[in-house]
């Protein structure tokens, strides 16, 4: 049974071995962890076992960060105090947050610039780096891509991002209604309750069987 996270995981590897190893992506390099950024519900529920599987005073420390982070937000923007969820926000609104808080730093992110919970992050995280296309025009994914690789990702695999995309929508649908929404901030995917022991497998069988 694959789980859909670790399909994203793959499909980097892929990926990235179809663009002939040419991203700067590696180990130490955390570019992509500065900047506040959307995450699903099922994001959230895996970051949270993850915070339970850690240490108490490392969890904590997490936590506290993420805390803070949510403290600001939520200044800047009293209406997450009413419902934490982005799926009522129009893009204008999420972007310019997103350009408020760049210099965030993920809460998981650790001095030494590794990820405290990297076996568990965010499909985001599992899928950044390959560069962007659209309309035929490709570029960076990130700011640390000032160039692209000569060959260009197959249509195939690009193919299979998007079929990556409809399983999460799709698993997003099988999950317990939250009744307010999908999305949340990252800061707030360390402070949410997980779901019941076991909801990540049943996902997970239907995610095979789709």
């Amino acid at each position: 049974m694959t789980s859909l996270h670790d399909r994203a995981e793959r499909w980097f590897e892929r990926a990235s071995a179809a663009l002939l190893a040419a991203l700067p992506c590696g180990r130490g390099c955390h570019q992509c962890c500065i900047g506040l950024f959307a995450i699903t519900r099922l994001d959230a529920d895996r970051l949270t076992a993850a915070l339970r599987a850690l240490p108490p005073d490392h969890a904590d420390r997490i936590r506290s960060r993420a805390r803070s982070q949510r403290t600001a937000l939520e200044a800047a923007h009293p209406a997450l105090r009413e419902t934490k969820t982005l799926d009522r926000w129009a893009d204008a609104d999420v972007d310019a947050a997103a350009a408020q808080f760049s210099a965030e730093r993920c809460p998981a992110l650790e001095d030494d610039g590794s990820c405290a919970v990297y076996a568990d992050r965010p499909m985001t995280c599992r899928m950044m780096g390959i560069p962007l296309e659209e309309d035929g025009v490709v570029r960076g994914a990130c700011a640390v891509q000032t160039a692209v690789p000569i060959v260009r990702l197959p249509t195939s695999h690009r193919k299979e991002e998007d079929r990556l995309t409809e399983l999460e929508a799709r698993a997003l649908e099988s999950r317990p209604s939250s009744g307010d929404g999908d999305e949340v901030w990252l800061p707030y995917g360390f402070l949410v309750d997980g779901d019941e022991d076991g909801c990540d497998d049943a996902l997970d069988d239907r995610l095979d069987r789709w």
